[in-house]
């Protein structure tokens, strides 16, 4: 069961990672860093979007429009910290 665990523990952090890379990403786009003209960045972002939109969609549908501000990924961010709190509280139960 400390298998089960670690491996949790590890798709969180897989997980908070990407969401991570795609918020820098978005950043970077919007400010001119990056452009959407070249195709790696261009991959890599549809790669990200097609990611995260499962996740981020439902999310958006609850929160109120804040005009132009996306909450969604601290929100995934946040509730992704939480579930690691819960998990290494309740470790007990894996063990």
């Amino acid at each position: 069961m400390t298998s089960l665990f670690q491996i949790l523990l590890l798709l969180i952090g897989v997980v908070k990672f990407i969401v991570i890379a795609h918020i820098i990403m978005s950043w970077l786009i919007n400010f001119g860093v990056l452009n959407m003209h070249q195709p790696i960045v261009a991959q890599i972002w549809d790669g990200l979007n097609r990611l995260l939109q499962p996740i981020y969609d439902p999310i958006r549908r609850f929160l109120p429009n804040m005009g132009g501000l996306d909450l969604a990924p601290l929100v995934v961010i946040l509730g992704l910290y939480a579930l690691e709190i819960i998990l290494r509280n309740n470790v007990a139960v894996f063990l």
